[in-house]
């Protein structure tokens, strides 16, 4: 249980990291004022889905809670990769 834990909070804390960096570059890289409103909004409701998902699956609630936030910044993995390709090619929002 302990090592089952550890595993989940090591894997929820990367996945906020990239969560966090996904949601605050989406502004950076959109051309128009509200162009990352979308964009925003279909990650936050597909990660609340797949932390939902995966929330399920266990019965303690810290583990509940863990999986939910690993299910949630895992949708914003991609997001976040393409951001920093992005960012590091110097590239002007589109």
């Amino acid at each position: 249980m302990t090592r089952q834990i550890v595993l989940l909070a090591s894997l929820a804390l990367a996945s906020l990291l990239a969560a966090g960096y996904a949601q605050m570059q989406l502004s950076r890289f959109a051309a128009g004022h509200y162009r990352h409103v979308a964009p925003r909004g279909a990650l936050i409701f597909v990660g609340g889905a797949m932390g939902f998902i995966g929330a399920r699956e266990f019965a303690d609630p810290a583990l509940a809670t863990l999986a939910f936030v690993v299910g949630f910044g895992v949708v914003h993995i991609p997001a976040a990769c393409i951001l920093l390709l992005k960012r590091l090619r110097g590239e002007a929002p589109s």
